[in-house]
């Protein structure tokens, strides 16, 4: 499996795959027909009060992981894990879309992480 990563504000390309955004919010300026977002799951986002305590801090980087990986374990992702184990098994490319500044420490990274260490057979 292929899974790749790409901030929202960068160009689609055919390439991608289907094209999944797992921010709760909508990219700030990204129009929706201009996205190319293929599927919102929003239940794979960190919660709003994990987002807001991490602010994309570097220094809080490792906690966030760990905090993101357990939200993700509770039955209120679970809907949405399903539905993109479901593309993966048809699709062999995926790209996780996020806004993020940072494309080193962002829940895109740490959920990519946590599907190709956890999640896939």
């Amino acid at each position: 499996m292929d899974i790749r990563l790409k901030r929202a504000y960068d160009t689609a390309a055919r390439s991608d795959g289907p094209r999944v955004l797992v921010d709760r919010i909508w990219p700030r300026g990204v129009a929706k027909e201009d996205a190319g977002i293929d599927h919102w799951l929003k239940g794979l986002a960190p919660s709003t009060e994990l987002r807001k305590w991490f602010g994309h801090d570097p220094d809080k980087w490792p906690e966030f992981q760990n905090r993101y990986l357990e939200e993700l374990k509770q039955a209120e992702a679970d809907e949405d894990l399903q539905a993109f184990m479901a593309l993966l098994e048809d699709h062999k490319r995926i790209t996780l879309v996020f806004a993020a500044k940072d494309t080193e420490h962002n829940n895109a990274v740490a959920l990519r992480e946590f599907l190709l260490t956890n999640r896939l057979p």
